[in-house]
């Protein structure tokens, strides 16, 4: 293994932790067991859409840098052989 392809599959590896923690930190679409028992926060639904705009777009710049990270990782692999 070379140091690039040990940097890469770090970065790899980086990059899906913070996908995890990105996609963990958004608030669900659906409001879930809290419709059916009547529950509702209107004034914490309007203020979090800005930050949940923000971290889905994150999380779409995130999925796109693994793809990319993905494909390098495998031409560095098989430049390696």
């Amino acid at each position: 293994m070379s140091i690039l392809e040990i940097i890469a599959g770090v970065l790899l590896i980086a990059c899906g932790v913070i996908i995890i923690m990105l996609v963990m930190s958004q608030q669900a679409k659906t409001s879930g067991m809290s419709a059916m028992t009547g529950g509702s926060d209107v004034y914490g639904e309007m203020q979090s859409r800005t930050a949940d705009a923000k971290l889905a777009k994150l999380t779409k710049y995130a999925a796109i840098a693994f793809v990319v990270l993905t494909v390098i990782v495998n031409v560095i692999a098989l430049l390696a052989k």
